[in-house]
């Protein structure tokens, strides 16, 4: 009897056993394969996404933009003519439309420096036509320099200047 008992302990742990390699293998089999998980850390660029060559022809749009905000065309008559020193004349300045900026003319004299004028804020598109000095000049020619001051709209810093000789003719 006891060897019968032997055999049934040996078959129930051979049993045990097989049901125990039977789950194991029911677990590999049924088991998901681990997906690999990215991790963007902030010491490494990220791959693209959404960002795209730019194209040439863009490129070339966008240097044309700086060339154009770069280009400024002063226009001023050569010569300001005043009935008399201490009322409006005729003073013709324009600031283009296709100007990108806004300017300021300060008109000097030559043989002074004193300033005779100024215009105040011009806007792309406006013009003067007609102006009072600042300082009641004589009869006589005056020899002088527009300075036009270009200012960014949005910023009100000076971009740059460019000048122009003038005369101012006083007739009485």
């Amino acid at each position: 009897m006891e060897e019968k008992q032997k055999n049934k302990r040996k078959w129930l742990i051979v049993l045990l056993l097989l049901l125990a390699l039977g789950g194991i293998g029911a677990y590999f089999l049924t088991r998901e394969a681990p997906k690999p998980v990215s991790m963007i850390s902030g010491d490494f660029l990220p791959d693209n996404k959404d960002a795209k060559e730019i194209s040439d022809a863009e490129l070339k749009k966008m240097a044309q933009q700086k060339v154009d905000h770069s280009k400024f065309n002063m226009v001023i008559a050569p010569e300001a003519t005043f009935e008399t020193g201490d009322k409006a004349g005729e003073l013709i300045i324009q600031n283009p439309a296709h100007n990108a900026y806004p300017v300021n003319v300060e008109i000097t004299r030559n043989d002074t420096g004193d300033l005779i004028y100024t215009s105040g804020a011009i806007q792309p598109g406006y013009e003067v036509k007609e102006a009072k000095l600042e300082e009641k000049l004589s009869k006589g020619d005056y020899p002088a320099t527009a300075k036009f001051s270009l200012y960014d709209d949005k910023t009100k810093e000076k971009k740059g200047e460019v000048a122009a000789k003038i005369t101012i003719h006083v007739k009485n």
